[in-house]
């Protein structure tokens, strides 16, 4: 009773079980007292809620004995909600249910990607039906052999090479043509497949390019990445095969069955009788491995996910001592992709035996018969021999159908899954074409009664009614605690959420009506807390910002962000590869090339999002120097956490709880004796504070 069910939840089983407490037979053993051993079992196995909610997750068709259905109902009924509860959330938290249900595929998208390839996949398709038709004339050939070889024995003094010469060269030339049609389809469907599945990837890349950030702030990075790869890698195999091995088994079966009809129909009709059976049986077992087939693709993507989320936060991970767990929770994980592929197999391998044992028995019926048949001079031993050859023809074919068809449904819910996020339209609307011409282009920037709320939770609402100006070239600090709605005021003005209600404008222009590409790439510069650096070397890093830069310009804005100098200490110089994140690099060497990054697109608006809070007093002076060089002429949006590094700012605003409480200069505000004065005197305590040993 130990084991998972992969897609069953424990609050569903709880809910089964309350249904059916008025048995009689349940009651009783729900009433009845956990036997000691049994407490002390569960007492020591399950150390606390979350693995107590293990238990909760038995497979219903497990719990088969009075005992175990009595204990899972007894914790169920007593401790259920709390236990639900816990086990629900984790997984939610870390493995959210992915892919209950597979998405729609959409036939009209697949369509056209196979439209422009439509020759060519015409042309596979039309030679892996040609050998499926060699297939089946191929036992005739047979048949005419073996004819030759029997009239040996009755008539010997006829020719042998004579009679055996035209039936053996039109065999040898059904096979040399089977062989070609074979290389041309499997060479011309990898051709389609592969220039399909390429199409895909890209516009399934766009797709996501193009989405709003609410998208990013819901969706999983693992999740996105798995249906790059695996998802459009499953749904190539699928239509390859279906292509290659499906038209050709369905044709082989339909002439082979002509076939067996016009050798024998007497034979044939013996045959199908036990076919509608088999057709039953193998429609409901194949609704089975439908459904096991989805969970278990689901369950590949969690351990998926379980993986790239520990292995992304890796220093976290290590901080804590935390690869046991991580491990036994991969572990845990891969058990059930286990569990599931092992009944899929099991299924599989149900289907795969009746239907061979069914055709198996076609075959030694044919040969009871056939005799028969050869025995009264209805049927000739070339006659048993190509009936023989036509039967094992289609018993091929349909085993091979009965393994495509897990492929297939495989196929089509990767396809699915795939279709669902190309077709996805984000909510925002970027259509904007207006851009400021540089030489007309101010700076001056505008709040007017914006209302916000972000979309993933849309009832706490950050800003309200907020109101802010801010002049060309002039610098502006916004202040406050954490989750005032500080660092939203910039993602606001980056346009990475639009605005409830009200709007913000640059130069009298919402910024809703212009080219997001053009403010995001050249009006505004962003600098944020924890720059985020690619596994490139430090010029590439720098040059993302302005992909056509020459490199004197690329050396210009590191100087200008205090970088030269330690990017030509390195022993590759600006060649140097930073490494994941730049994980080879100091934080404040990180923020400085993140300076230079934003400096080479030279924005007349830089927003400074807490760009120096998580660097220690040293990098932070470095830091700060570099920020007030590259701020020179520009109008300056600064997100403070360290009060100490705005007391040259022309404007100070305070936020609290979304709207501005106090504004103006730093002397202004301390005279105020107010909340930025609080602030102040809280950090000077904090900073002269000596810290105590644990």
């Amino acid at each position: 009773m130990w084991q998972l069910l992969q897609n069953q939840s424990c609050c569903s089983l709880r809910q089964r079980l309350l249904t059916t407490k008025s048995n009689p037979v349940f009651t009783n053993l729900v009433n009845k007292p956990t036997s000691n051993v049994v407490k002390r079992y569960i007492s020591n196995t399950v150390r606390d809620t979350e693995k107590s909610g293990l238990l909760l997750m038995c497979s219903p068709w497990k719990l088969c004995t009075g005992v175990s259905l009595g204990i899972a109902a007894k914790i169920l009924l007593n401790n259920g909600p709390a236990y639900c509860k816990a086990k629900t959330t984790r997984l939610i938290q870390r493995r959210p249910n992915l892919a209950e249900e597979s998405s729609k595929f959409d036939w009209h998208k697949f369509l056209q990607y196979l439209w422009p390839h439509r020759w060519i996949l015409g042309a596979a398709i039309a030679s892996a039906l040609a050998v499926a038709f060699l297939n089946v004339y191929i036992p005739a050939m047979l048949g005419a052999i073996v004819n030759v070889l029997a009239s040996m024995k009755t008539n010997p003094s006829v020719d042998f090479l004579e009679e055996i010469r035209l039936p053996a060269l039109k065999l040898i030339s059904l096979y040399i043509g089977q062989a070609a049609f074979t290389f041309l389809y499997i060479h011309l469907l990898s051709q389609v497949g592969e220039r399909v599945a390429s199409q895909m990837k890209q516009d399934l890349f766009n797709s996501i390019m193009r989405q709003d950030m609410a998208f990013f702030d819901q969706e999983r990075t693992g999740e996105l990445v798995n249906r790059l790869t695996v998802d459009v890698q499953d749904f190539k195999s699928s239509f390859k095969q279906t292509i290659s091995g499906g038209l050709r088994a369905i044709t082989q079966v339909i002439g082979s069955a002509a076939s067996l009809l016009i050798i024998s129909p007497q034979l044939t009709g013996l045959t199908l009788v036990c076919v509608p059976s088999v057709v039953v049986g193998g429609a409901f077992i194949g609704g089975l491995l439908r459904k096991l087939s989805r969970e278990a693709q689901a369950q590949v993507e969690k351990a998926t996910l379980v993986a790239e989320e520990a292995i992304s936060n890796m220093r976290t991970v290590r901080a804590f001592a935390g690869e046991e767990g991580e491990s036994n929770m991969f572990a845990e994980e891969c058990d059930k992709v286990a569990e599931l592929n092992m009944e899929l197999g099991l299924g599989v391998g149900l289907f795969q035996a009746g239907t061979n044992l069914f055709l198996n028995g076609m075959v030694l019926g044919t040969m009871f018969m056939g005799g028969h048949l050869m025995s009264t001079g209805h049927m000739s031993a070339g006659d048993v021999m190509a009936f023989l050859v036509n039967a094992q023809t289609v018993q091929r074919s349909v085993a091979q159908l009965s393994l495509l068809f897990g492929s297939v449904v495989k196929g089509l819910s990767a396809g699915g899954r795939v279709f669902e996020y190309i077709n996805k339209e984000p909510k925002m609307d970027t259509s904007g074409t207006t851009v400021i011409k540089y030489h007309e282009f101010h700076g001056d920037i505008d709040f007017k009664d914006v209302t916000f709320a972000y979309p993933t939770r849309p009832e706490v609402v950050v800003l309200k009614n907020f109101n802010l100006t801010i002049p060309a070239g002039k610098t502006v600090a916004i202040v406050g605690t954490s989750g005032n709605g500080k660092s939203t005021i910039a993602a606001l003005l980056e346009r990475f959420y639009d605005v409830n209600a009200g709007s913000i404008t640059i130069d009298g222009v919402d910024v809703r009506a212009l080219d997001a590409s053009w403010l995001r790439g050249r009006a505004l510069g962003l600098i944020s807390q924890e720059p985020v650096l690619f596994a490139s070397t430090v010029r590439e890093n720098i040059r993302y910002a302005r992909p056509d830069a020459s490199d004197d310009q690329i050396y210009k804005a590191a100087t200008i962000a205090n970088a030269h100098e330690f990017i030509q200490s390195f022993p590759d110089g600006y060649e140097t590869v930073v490494g994941e994140r730049g994980v080879t690099l100091s934080g404040g060497q990180k923020q400085r090339i993140a300076i230079a990054r934003a400096v080479l697109k030279e924005p007349p608006i830089l927003i400074l999002d807490e760009a120096t809070s998580a660097l220690d007093s040293a990098s932070e002076k470095v830091v700060q120097k570099a920020l007030e060089t590259a701020a020179k002429g520009r109008t300056v949006l600064v997100i403070a956490h360290r009060l100490s590094t705005i007391r040259n700012a022309d404007v100070i605003v305070v936020l609290n709880k979304g709207k501005i409480v106090e504004m103006g200069n730093h002397e202004q505000l301390k005279k105020q004796k107010g909340i930025y004065w609080n602030l102040i005197k809280q950090q000077d305590q904090e900073e002269s504070t000596p810290s105590r040993g644990l």
